[in-house]
């Protein structure tokens, strides 16, 4: 075997490797019934970065303009607390914060219905932790996502 090859195996994951021999993974979101493509369909991973970005973004102009007032040490703290604040109150209002809103995804449950109060809050806790949301399925579901019982969604 060619060393550019076994790199390349290396790079691309067990994922890849599986279905160089033979396994069907299906596409992300299929085992929980939404459609591949389109509306409905499992928000992918660039646009769910970009929505954070923008959201986070938001969320440290808010710190640092109104409540920091100016301390850039202070304003990274208290904007995670904004994330936590807008999170609960946007998803567990609309289904979407700022950022999904403009980029087109939503935050339902597995069910398809809106997420409860209950698992808004356990989902936006894990979210401001980080670390659970960098943790993904095979269906591209953060660990926030798949303890709230919950999926993001192209609308």
């Amino acid at each position: 075997m060619d060393n550019r090859q076994a790199i390349g195996s290396w790079l691309s994951g067990p994922r890849a490797a599986a279905e160089e021999m033979g396994a069907d993974f299906g596409y992300r979101g299929e085992r929980l019934g939404l459609p591949q493509e389109g509306p409905g369909s499992a928000a992918p991973l660039g646009r769910r970065f970009g929505a954070l970005f923008i959201d986070w973004t938001l969320c440290m102009l808010i710190a640092y303009g109104l409540i920091a007032r100016g301390d850039q040490a202070a304003a990274g703290n208290w904007a995670v607390g904004v994330l936590f604040l807008l999170s609960v109150l946007t998803v567990g209002t609309i289904g979407s914060t700022p950022g999904k809103r403009l980029l087109g995804l939503r935050v339902i449950s597995v069910d398809g219905e809106r997420l409860g109060f209950g698992r808004v809050v356990v989902r936006s806790v894990l979210l401001c932790l980080a670390v659970p949301a960098l943790i993904w399925d095979r269906d591209g579901r953060g660990l926030h996502d798949r303890l709230a019982r919950a999926v993001q969604v192209r609308t």
